[in-house]
């Protein structure tokens, strides 16, 4: 009898333990809300904004969807704040294709609150930001690939990450990666006063360089200045190219970094000094018709290219090393952020209505 009776505790014991186990793989609780995340299941429902078909912001539509625990190699983050950028207006309007039905937004921060298994750079719990080659960032939650979700400073806000994400990691291949910059280059950087363009003005300010900026008023241009711009011209009252020449003696710039695409690329090349390099990395007023690659030389013997972040963040090292040193120049004072606009994530339509009209200056961001 007393074995029997030992069997018998033994093996409740074992079940107990067992349903304690199982119970542990099965629910995740987050830090700071009340989700549940049932492993296996699709019980968490979560908020984001979607859209099925190319157009104006109305197409944008709040809803509801189902949030599944991380896979190998994933992470799930309550988000706090979420950025706004140029690109996604890119893909709801249909000038980048998407598949429908789709969600918005590559960057954004918050807290994890799942962690799937190999994934040890970031840990439950843990403040993390993150720039991901999906969209899908206007949500309340996301599960993605954990390759790019980088730990987050302390002495830095949600928002204030949200903000520079994708913005700050473009700014940093601009100046970093690209090409060669040393102290006394001369750079031409359109849109001086965006969300890129004030965190550009600063960065070049650090480096030691000359950064003539444009922008669409005198406001702005006082605001770029104010970030580090050398100088700032107001397109609306002045021809760039002939001013870019004035200011440089007739010797042109060594490098153009130029989001705003149709409007400007023409400019943009006849700024450039020779051998200079035409950095077009955004198509705010339209894409760029196809090139003569014959101009290049007879402007110079000028080198032209066409950068995404999405390429500089796909490789994990490349990218935690890239939010490494953004955080470090935000968190030395060599960086401030400038948020310009704050939007619950349900108006997120008038965030792209206000970018569109170029009436924001800085970041915009979201709030879920």
């Amino acid at each position: 009898m007393t074995i029997t009776n030992n069997l018998q505790t033994l093996v409740v014991k074992k079940f107990i333990i067992s349903l304690h186990y199982f119970a542990s793989l099965t629910q995740i609780r987050a830090n700071s809300s009340d989700i549940i995340i049932h492993k296996g299941s699709n019980m968490t429902q979560i908020q984001i904004v979607t859209f099925v078909q190319a157009g104006g912001p109305e197409v944008m539509a709040l809803t509801e969807k189902t949030l599944s625990a991380p896979s190998a190699g994933e992470v799930s983050i309550k988000q706090e704040a979420i950025g706004v950028n140029y690109i996604d207006v890119y893909k709801r309007s249909g000038v980048y294709p998407t598949q429908f039905p789709s969600g918005l937004g590559f960057d954004a921060a918050g807290v994890v609150i799942a962690v799937g298994e190999g994934v040890t750079h970031v840990k439950l719990g843990e403040r993390v930001a993150y720039a991901a080659p999906s969209q899908e960032s206007y949500a309340s939650h996301r599960t993605l690939s954990a390759a790019q979700v980088c730990p987050l400073p302390d002495d830095i806000s949600f928002e204030q990450a949200a903000a520079i994400m994708l913005k700050g990691l473009t700014t940093q291949y601009l100046f970093e990666q690209t090409t060669p910059l040393q102290a006394g280059d001369t750079v031409l950087l359109h849109a001086a006063a965006g969300g890129v363009g004030l965190l550009a003005c600063q960065w070049a300010a650090a480096k030691g360089l000359t950064l003539i900026g444009t922008a669409g008023s005198d406001e702005k241009c006082a605001l770029a200045l104010a970030n580090g711009a050398t100088h700032c011209i107001n397109y609306t009252r002045e021809d760039f190219s002939k001013k870019v020449q004035e200011l440089t003696h007739g010797k042109g710039v060594d490098v153009v970094m130029d989001s705003v695409g149709a409007s400007t690329f023409e400019g943009s090349l006849n700024s450039l000094k020779p051998f200079g390099m035409m950095i077009t990395f955004g198509n705010a007023s339209g894409k760029v018709p196809p090139v003569d690659v014959g101009i290049l030389a007879a402007k110079g013997s000028l080198k032209l290219t066409r950068p995404t972040v999405a390429t500089y963040v796909a490789d994990f090292d490349r990218c935690q090393k890239m939010a490494k040193h953004l955080f470090e120049m935000v968190s030395s004072g060599a960086i401030k952020v400038h948020i310009g606009n704050t939007y619950p994530m349900a108006n997120a339509a008038q965030a792209h209505i206000d970018l569109e009209s170029r009436i924001t200056t800085g970041s915009s961001i979201l709030i879920p």
